[in-house]
């Protein structure tokens, strides 16, 4: 059964329900070229003997001329033969073992039954959204998937893998756990999952477990009842209660203490827990999403993280790629970055020069994009190029001695070299704008974008002090 039309894109769907396929055609039929399948046999022959579809919507217990259902197998061949047609599959279950399955057989998305109508459309404009896109942009709006606060950058093959998963992922609802080093993104990865998920608008929740101790982080997440310890004059829901409905999001889940772990486990076995202090069980209904940069499997071995508990937050992996493994991101993530950093300044964004560029594109960030957005962020109070190219050439030795030399080694090898040189480039930057504002310690920590008491502590470890014949002070007594 097929309906042809001289629209582009063209989108195949392969269902055995022409209840299913009359309902997609409806839907798609005045924007796109459509094709209904409702037998195996005739869409691979339509595959083979006809131009290949720009998206494929395929039933998941889509069955052979046998009628023996195995969708993994075709799923493979589909995907073997055409590698570059994007699948989305049709399916009735969430399962964990279907949704992996689909993804490593090359499947693109995922859509629950009985789907609406904004389902189908969301899953296709996601999927043909880059037909055209070219590899290299200046104008990079295509390369960023921008909604509220997520600015999440896919111009790699590695990020639009990322990307992809995370849609398939959203619609699963089973925990995520997100890998990565620091600031490669973890948290804007989780929340483009909640905003993709069904749960999207309802509350997202982050929580750091490596920021408090054991018995706050507990009432945090949990609540406390009225006297549950000295202070507690009232009852006050934790986090868990807060999300119900949503998306919380646990940070540096491999710093949480063990004593906490065995709770959380129960939550996400049956919802269920109790507030601190508390008698009853309160029950609530959150997908827990979870982000760490530590080795987990490590950690499991040193007892410091329950085995059970990393196999229950483990529903799906996402590893967050470092920075340096995807250096084709760097223009668009610095160029987005500065408009970003003008807008909160209220000035005009400063252009970033070949010669800086290039600077930026050798460098390692061992902090990755968060170490990126704070160097435009210096690049855009300094106005200084140069110091900026200094601060992130690998020439740069302020401190230390040259990469290989008895200094680095005595004195701790590369880590406290690399450590020499980022200590090097915060006291210049900061020595520079305190000589911009004529050493206003208020303006400088403004224009730094830091507390005046970090300020402060920055000054007194970098023992720095003003010119005093600069500014009319007097001059300094002789010895």
């Amino acid at each position: 059964m097929t309906t042809r039309g001289k629209r582009n894109p063209h989108i195949a769907v392969l269902d055995a329900e022409p209840d299913i396929l009359g309902f997609i055609h409806r839907i798609l039929a005045d924007r796109f070229s459509v094709s209904l399948f409702t037998k195996v046999a005739e869409f691979t022959r339509n595959l083979r003997e006809s131009s290949e579809p720009d998206l494929l919507l395929m039933d998941w217990q889509v069955s052979d001329e046998d009628g023996e259902e195995n969708s993994l197998r075709l799923l493979g061949e589909i995907h073997a033969s055409n590698p570059s047609l994007p699948i989305v599959i049709l399916a009735c279950s969430a399962e964990l073992a279907e949704v992996v399955a689909a993804i490593r057989m090359g499947a693109t998305d995922v859509i629950l039954k009985p789907f609406k109508k904004s389902d189908i459309d969301l899953a296709v404009e996601q999927c043909l959204k880059g037909l055209e896109k070219p590899v290299v942009v200046e104008d990079d709006s295509q390369e960023i998937y921008l909604t509220e606060n997520i600015s999440f950058v896919r111009a790699s093959k590695r990020m639009r893998e990322i990307e992809t998963h995370c849609t398939l992922v959203a619609r699963a609802d089973i925990p995520v756990l997100i890998l990565g080093e620091s600031g490669t993104g973890k948290e804007v990865a989780a929340m483009l999952i909640h905003k993709l998920s069904a749960r999207r608008e309802r509350s997202f929740l982050k929580v750091n477990c490596a920021a408090m101790p054991t018995d706050l982080l507990e009432s945090e997440l949990f609540g406390y009842e009225q006297g549950a310890f000295t202070g507690a004059i009232k009852s006050k829901p934790g986090k868990f209660e807060i999300c119900n409905n949503g998306t919380i999001l646990l940070d540096e889940i491999g710093e949480m203490p063990t004593v906490l772990q065995a709770k959380l486990l129960q939550v996400l076995q049956d919802g269920c827990f109790s507030r601190l202090g508390g008698r009853s069980s309160v029950k609530v209904d959150v997908r827990v999403l979870a982000a760490t940069n530590i080795d987990i499997k490590s950690a499991i071995a040193r007892k410091a993280f329950r085995e059970d508990l990393y196999y229950r937050l483990n529903g799906f992996t996402l590893k967050m790629p470092p920075l340096r493994e995807r250096t084709e991101e760097i223009p668009i993530l610095s160029r987005h970055f500065m408009r970003k950093m003008a807008v909160s300044c209220n000035c005009a964004p400063l252009p970033i020069s070949s010669a800086l560029m290039q600077a930026l594109m050798s460098h390692s960030w061992p902090g990755n994009l968060r170490e990126l957005e704070n160097t435009i962020k210096r690049y855009l109070v300094l106005a200084d190029e140069q110091a900026i190219i200094d601060e992130v050439s690998p020439r740069q030795t302020v401190g230390s001695s040259p990469p290989g030399g008895e200094d680095a080694d005595s004195n701790g090898g590369l880590k406290h070299l690399v450590r020499n040189l980022k200590d090097g480039a915060e006291s210049a930057a900061i020595a520079q704008t305190l000589e911009g504002t004529g050493w206003n310690r208020k303006a400088a920590a403004n224009n730094l974008q830091i507390s005046y008491k970090a300020l402060l502590y920055k000054i007194k470890q970098y023992n720095l002090s003003p010119p005093r014949k600069q500014y009319g002070l007097d001059p300094a007594p002789r010895a």
